[in-house]
């Protein structure tokens, strides 16, 4: 029996775009990943698997209590871990009870199991030994996370929804949610692009403007499918092309064959040498003849058209959004960065960074990682220049640029072609579109504007406005590059960066990327 029926459910955004149609799907005990493009209507689902939406057209029925667990943010100053966990109305309801203050309905409603059973929770997530009175505003963004995931546990509904759990995790987190995840005995809808995440999962659902696709088993078994339907759409596409070609010949050889049938009917009339009523037989019989085939070979060219213009819908739809950069020209035996016995620390605090030792020459690729707060930002802008060590040296001795997760650099208010130009100032208009069109932005695409942008497109943009100069960047630096990106986007940047020819510093806790992109050397916090 499913937790939650979606009965040909359809959603429109509140401007009248579909987002999805005539959508069904069932959930139970199984764990789903749920991945689609940005835009594509994921958070909107889990909405209205909730109850917290209502869909434009079908039906949600629920067989199940449902928890969510959101993209978290920091803790508000006044909440306690046992409220930001959810707990707070049953704790507060068993102190009543043990100084002496409790209610009827506190002695009713009381479950004495529920501190108990969150230390065991906590403990699962790895805030073993937190009290539960302590401030939540104390928390890192990843234990505001763990912590969130904790009072899931506790409360134990029949189906967790979870919005990009991962996101802002270390490695160490990030594996811990997997775990919590496979214990998990209840239903679980996860929406992620974590690749370790969803190999996790018993199906993965693929949710388009088109609908949902269910595929059986976790992300490599999704992504080889997914590989062989678009290897499939193009076989397909190549062959709705032949078959337009050759019927658009066909329709072309019938019109020939009538026009040369007409043009020996007006012959033999002009010679005067057939009586007229055979002569007008003879031209009924052949102008029936050719009209008919005629029609043939237009309806068939119709139908191949029709279903060549189907093929390249479904190849379309499947094509990444590719995108490549230009070269750095970085010479192989050039230094590109020195770290010597560097540290950082704010004044009057505890330093971040004490004796980072590390030097990176020619087009080498390194990853900066470490547990959350362990100052992998902070080496970044060390190494950009946008920081100055206190104690030790950098050296930085190419060109470079630093694009972190909210690629700051942008301004939400202008379009993608006016941010070009605000940081080219020197590129004319021309220049600028063909240096977009280069990053995929083409035509009106690059008048859009950086505020309607997905995370991947946000990505594209401050890429096209760094990269796009004559002297491009020779060391490139980005900040957990794949965070708030699709799976669709991962593999876009991904395929990019595998080809840029300059040297490559990426904070990142996403080892699948990472080694997509050929990364050997990790310098460790």
């Amino acid at each position: 029996m499913p937790f939650v029926t979606l009965d040909s459910v359809s959603a429109v955004t509140p401007d009248g775009r579909p987002l999805f149609n005539n959508l069904s799907l069932a959930f139970g005990s199984e764990r789903t990943g749920l991945v689609g493009r940005n835009g594509a209507g994921k958070s909107t689902l889990l909405r209205m698997i909730a109850g917290e939406q209502t869909p434009s057209a079908g039906a949600v029925s629920r067989a199940g209590t449902v928890g969510v667990l959101r993209q978290t943010h920091a803790p508000p100053a006044e909440v306690s871990l046992g409220d930001w966990m959810g707990l707070g109305e049953g704790l507060r309801r068993l102190e009543r009870i043990e100084a002496g203050e409790g209610t009827e309905d506190d002695f009713t409603l009381a479950d004495w199991t529920q501190p108990t059973r969150a230390e065991t929770a906590l403990a699962d997530v790895g805030l073993s030994g937190f009290d539960l009175a302590r401030p939540a505003s104390g928390l890192s963004g990843g234990q505001a996370t763990r912590a969130a995931l904790a009072g899931l546990l506790v409360a134990a509904p029949d189906l967790i929804l979870l919005d990009e759990p991962t996101n802002n995790l270390d490695a160490e987190a990030r594996a811990m949610v997997v775990a919590v995840l496979k214990r998990w005995r209840g239903g679980a809808v996860v929406v992620s692009h974590d690749r370790a995440l969803l190999e996790a999962m018993d199906r993965i659902v693929e949710l388009s403007s088109l609908g949902a696709a269910v595929y059986g088993g976790g992300y490599a078994l999704y992504a080889e499918r997914k590989a062989a339907e678009r290897q499939a759409a193009a076989h397909d596409l190549a062959n709705a092309e032949r078959e337009a070609g050759q019927a658009a010949r066909e329709a072309q050889a019938a019109r020939e064959r009538q026009a040369r049938r007409d043009a020996a009917g007006r012959r033999m009339a002009a010679k005067g040498d057939q009586p007229k009523v055979m002569l007008g037989t003879m031209a009924g019989w052949a102008e029936a003849s050719g009209a008919r085939g005629e029609r043939i070979a237009e309806r068939k060219a119709v139908a191949t058209t029709a279903a060549l213009t189907e093929a390249r819908a479904r190849v379309e739809r499947d094509r990444p959004q590719t995108f490549d950069l230009p070269a750095s020209g970085l010479p192989a035996g050039r230094q590109v960065l020195r770290f010597d016995k560097v540290g950082f620390g704010w004044p009057g605090q505890a330093p971040i960074l004490r004796g980072v030792d590390f030097s990176l020459a020619g087009p080498e690729r390194a990853s900066v990682v470490g547990r959350n707060g362990a100052g992998k930002s902070t080496l970044l802008r060390l190494a950009s220049g946008l920081l100055r060590p206190t104690e030790g040296e950098v050296t930085l001795s190419v060109r470079a640029a630093l694009l972190d997760q909210r690629t700051d650099l942008l301004d939400e208010s202008l379009s993608v072609l006016e941010n070009f130009r605000r940081l080219n100032p020197n590129a004319d208009g021309n220049a600028a579109r063909a240096a977009l069109a280069r990053f995929a932005f083409r035509n009106v695409a690059a008048d859009q504007l950086v505020a309607s942008l997905s995370g991947g497109e946000r990505l594209r943009a401050a890429l096209a406005c760094v990269l796009a100069k004559p002297q491009p960047p020779q060391l490139l630096m980005l900040d957990e590059p794949t965070n708030h990106l699709d799976l669709a986007a991962v593999e876009e940047l991904e395929s990019a960066l595998a080809a840029y020819d300059g040297a490559l510093l990426i904070a990142s806790h996403d080892d699948a990327f990472l080694e997509a992109i050929g990364v050997e050397r990790r310098i460790e916090l």
